[in-house]
């Protein structure tokens, strides 16, 4: 269970202060039994002795008992078991009447035991009061199971991420970009890469270590490795950060370590920016010095032109969602010319994602999109593979068609 007043935990003292009720016992609670311990996570009691936190070795006290079939979900008198005798914690008050029901999850593991026991002075409980606490029971495994899930991802991405962590952050590729007016190139994107094995994109990897608290220390080594290819490529090195790690202290101080005038940074359109302000204050001395600023992913969501408005960048980088066919769908090409003409109306600079044929290449620089990226001009590979490209493309073909 996880803070104090959340809705779970208030359900469940709901739970625990109903069987206290029905059965008229002194003590309700819910424990959690996991490989080494069996903790009491939530507890409606009598006793001022006995509170939320209790813990024991896991075969201490009678949950793991009752649920492994070695003691019976209904004791009238604890103190006419042996097995009951051997396993009273000693720091408690005598139990005498006790119940406890499994709480199984709908995997069919076993979460803990919902339990409620009475001292000397409270009244016997029986087999009919088992079935209260089963329902009650059930309806504790509704509450945990979600907060139980959320903690088994959690942990799944912890252990995936701990070797990336562990040697210094993820590799990290550069993709040449390339001035569509002469085909020379003119940079490079640094970008992380991950075990295929995980299956998943950069973009999830990296939302999925924040979500774990994890996110500003692994996009800090990503970008520190990234700064590393400076001194081995000619040209500038774009580097994506989210608007969340920028403004940490160790970011600012990682950036203004670096040649700046020799890197453009990157911040994705989808990552929210809740403080222009305060972004704006991060960014101005690291400006000052030479850096760019580019808008990432412009035209994939909805918050493109707040983020560029309110940021004012240097370029905008047009996602692959609109330069894909954007030779063949009028729309398309409309679309990026509108966006090319905004942001040269302002002085920054366009470079489209994901260029893939020479019918797009043809057509952006027809349309005085400036730079150009995608495996059209070259895969994504480790920095000694870009050192030598040098101009990497003919004049183009003539485009197929222009926008009305």
């Amino acid at each position: 269970m996880h803070g104090c007043d959340s809705e779970a935990e208030q359900q469940i003292a709901r739970l625990l202060r109903t069987a206290r009720s029905k059965l008229d016992l002194s003590v309700a609670f819910l424990s959690r039994i996991d490989e080494n311990s069996r903790t009491l996570q939530a507890v409606d009691s009598a006793l001022p002795s006995l509170q939320a936190g209790y813990s024991g070795p896991r075969d201490s006290g009678f949950c793991l008992a009752v649920v492994e079939g070695r003691l019976p979900r209904v004791l009238t008198d604890a103190r006419d078991h042996a097995e009951a005798v051997r396993l009273h914690p000693d720091d408690l008050p005598q139990i005498r009447s006790h119940i406890s029901v499994p709480v199984v999850l709908s995997d069919g593991e076993v979460y803990g035991t919902f339990c409620a026991f009475g001292l000397t002075t409270d009244p016997e409980v029986t087999d009919r009061d088992v079935l209260v606490v089963e329902i009650l029971a059930e309806a504790a495994a509704m509450v945990v199971e979600p907060q139980v899930r959320l903690d088994q991802q959690h942990a799944a991405i912890s252990d995936r991420l701990a070797p990336v962590l562990a040697a210094g952050g993820p590799p990290v590729v550069l993709q040449p970009i390339v001035s569509l007016c002469t085909g020379a190139r003119i940079g490079a994107e640094a970008l992380s890469r991950f075990p295929a094995g995980w299956e998943r994109s950069p973009d999830v990897v990296f939302d999925e270590a924040h979500s774990i608290g994890q996110g500003d220390r692994l996009e800090l080594l990503a970008l520190s490795r990234a700064a590393g290819l400076l001194d081995q490529v000619t040209g500038y090195v774009s580097m994506n950060v989210s608007p969340q790690t920028l403004m940490t202290p160790g970011c600012a101080e990682l950036l203004a370590a670096l040649p700046l005038d020799r890197v453009l940074l990157e911040l994705s359109e989808h990552d929210p920016v809740h403080d222009y302000g305060a972004l704006a204050r991060v960014l101005a001395p690291l400006r000052e010095r030479g850096m760019r600023l580019a808008i990432d992913d412009v035209g994939a969501g909805f918050s493109s032109l707040r983020h560029i408005v309110m940021a004012a960048p240097d370029v905008i980088k047009l996602d692959r969602s609109i330069i894909s066919g954007v030779d063949s769908d009028p729309i398309l090409a409309k679309l990026a010319q509108s966006l090319v003409e905004f942001a040269h109306s302002f002085g920054a600079c366009v470079i489209a994602e994901g260029v893939e044929t020479a019918g797009e290449y043809a057509l952006l620089r027809s349309l005085g999109v400036d730079g150009g990226q995608g495996w059209f001009f070259g895969a994504p590979a480790p920095a000694e593979a870009l050192v030598d490209l040098g101009v990497v493309l003919a004049a183009p073909p003539a485009p197929a068609s222009q926008p009305a």
